[in-house]
């Protein structure tokens, strides 16, 4: 019988991106519980203020929320009246979303403090370290298999 050597398991990479995220919004949780936003509605407000109107399943897409959540994360945020759907003139079974007055209003407020949360995580990473993770990152999320 012939034994083959046992191979060490590699660190996980899946796990390692996930208990990373996690130190990463414990800088950022505690302002959005203060504003009484989770983490998704946040998501969700700071892509519709770079973008404008999207569709959906470009929202869902972008703020990585699978698209029956994000139903009912819209669907809530909407009664709040922090977002607004309508159908798209050109085709009724389009669905865009866009920010209503409150959605903006709650971005505007939360600005400075997640700006000042950046600021706290860089200072303990540094900011070069900061970028290169970010570029690193960003490099990552273009790779398909």
């Amino acid at each position: 019988m012939i034994l083959t050597p046992m191979l060490k398991p590699r660190q996980s990479l899946t796990l390692t991106l996930l208990q990373a995220r996690e130190a990463a919004m414990s800088f950022f949780r505690p302002s959005l519980n203060q504003h009484g936003l989770t983490e998704q509605q946040w998501r969700v407000i700071r892509i519709l203020s770079q973008h404008d109107e999207l569709e959906i399943y470009q929202l869902a897409e972008l703020a990585c929320i699978l698209k029956p959540s994000m139903t009912g994360v819209l669907v809530r945020m909407e009664a709040a009246g922090m977002v607004q759907r309508r159908k798209a003139e050109q085709d009724q079974r389009r669905v865009l979303v866009s920010l209503a007055e409150k959605g903006k209003a709650s971005f505007e407020s939360m600005s400075q403090c997640m700006e000042e949360n950046y600021q706290r995580l860089q200072a303990q990473l540094g900011e070069e370290k900061l970028q290169t993770l970010l570029g690193l990152l960003n490099e990552l999320k273009t790779i398909r298999r």
